[in-house]
């Protein structure tokens, strides 16, 4: 009876300890910050990350896996750090499940051909494992390479935000391959903040020669501003620049299509709009269709209606068929009808000729021979100004 009654207490007292393990199994599954708890978003074909794995990016591939799966609290598959329980183990259902959806996360952000070579391993930590072994490189080399990107990286035909993200893309990318040293005494600030004055002065070198009196201001600041701040200086001058210097218009713009299209649809009755925008600040001038000058139309065209009493051109065009003054200067004995467009009448001419001073003639002055004067009814008279043919300069 004894033995019988220890048999029965034994095996109740066993029944309290499975049920033990099973509602603690539960009660990780339902609480969010258990490794084995999955909500109702997560499902098999959900990707994590947008950059997928080629080979070559492993190292921003495997920072952005870590990231997505860190909120998630699923890196204990990832790292090993949550081995898979034994078969009688009660969680390994959970764990079994777990595993197979961070699998699952990993072979869809991974390429085509890369996931068809990790399909036959058991666990997510056996795939993390033969991945960094297969294209995690040496620092050596990355380092190297990075160095010599930092350093050859300029503006160009970058903006100024394209740029500088470049370069910080590259700044901690390096930096995460050679961290700095953590300790006590205060040093790694010091290194941090050098570093930080390094990749300003990087920032400035890079950029471009129409930014060179910016960065003049710049360099003259004592203490040198921070990245961020030289940043933000940079960016201000360039939409500065972009207020007082608009952009062209693009050929392909919308705003040029648009103006293409109204100048091809004139108004009825209005002058064409390739004439307009071929001038848009000019206003036509008339034509007149008697004479074809410009500026005046036919209904008070000169020419034609007649000149109005004391009219005064400002220039006369010389007429081919009349002989040139030089030929006409050049003759022997000239007179005032034959010299060409006359303005003078002769009592004018008259009159400024008893206004001259009498000269006394000498053996070593030429002689002057007044020309002779055209009658009151000759048609036209000459306009002439300076000396007389055959005389050097007036007499005094």
């Amino acid at each position: 009876m004894a033995r019988g009654s220890n048999t029965n207490n034994t095996a109740a007292g066993s029944r309290p300890a499975t049920t033990s393990s099973a509602s603690s199994s539960s009660v990780s599954m339902e609480d969010s910050s258990s490794p084995y708890f999955l909500s109702s978003g997560d499902h098999p074909g959900l990707t994590l990350v947008s950059h997928v794995l080629l080979g070559s990016n492993f190292h921003s591939w495997s920072r952005a896996m870590m990231i997505a799966l860190s909120p998630k609290n699923k890196l204990f598959f990832v790292d090993g750090s949550l081995p898979r329980p034994v078969s009688d183990d009660l969680l390994f259902q959970s764990w079994n499940r777990c595993n197979s959806m961070v699998t699952s996360w990993i072979l869809n952000s991974v390429s085509k051909d890369i996931s068809d070579s990790l399909l036959y391993f058991s666990s997510a930590s056996e795939i993390w494992t033969d991945l960094r072994n297969r294209f995690l490189q040496a620092n050596g080399p990355k380092i190297f390479q990075l160095k010599q990107q930092i350093a050859s990286l300029t503006q160009g035909s970058l903006d100024v935000n394209g740029y500088y993200t470049r370069l910080k893309i590259l700044w901690d990318e390096f930096q995460d391959y050679s961290p700095i040293p953590a300790c006590t005494c205060g040093a790694s600030r010091l290194i941090s903040a050098s570093h930080q004055q390094d990749h300003a002065l990087q920032f400035l070198m890079g950029l471009n020669d129409s930014f060179s009196s910016v960065r003049a201001q710049i360099l003259l600041m004592e203490p040198l501003p921070q990245l961020s701040r030289i940043f933000s200086l940079v960016l201000q001058e360039e939409k500065q620049r972009q207020i007082t210097c608009p952009l062209p218009v693009l050929p392909d713009s919308p705003l040029l299509n648009s103006a293409s299209a109204v100048a091809s649809s004139p108004i009825p009755g209005s002058a064409p709009m390739a004439a307009i925008s071929s001038a848009p600040f000019r206003r036509s001038r008339p034509q007149c269709t008697y004479c074809h000058n410009s500026g005046h139309t036919r209904e008070k065209c000169f020419k034609l209606h007649g000149f109005p009493p004391g009219y005064k051109p400002k220039f006369v065009r010389p007429n081919p068929l009349t002989p040139s003054a030089h030929a006409i200067f050049n003759s022997p004995n000239p007179t005032i009808a034959e010299l060409p467009n006359p303005t003078l009448t002769p009592s004018q001419y008259n009159h400024l000729l008893s206004l001259l001073p009498p000269t006394v003639p000498s053996s070593s002055s030429p002689s002057f021979t007044p020309l002779p004067l055209a009658t009151e009814a000759s048609p036209s008279v000459a306009s002439f100004s300076g000396p007389f043919i055959g005389q050097s300069d007036w007499d005094c």
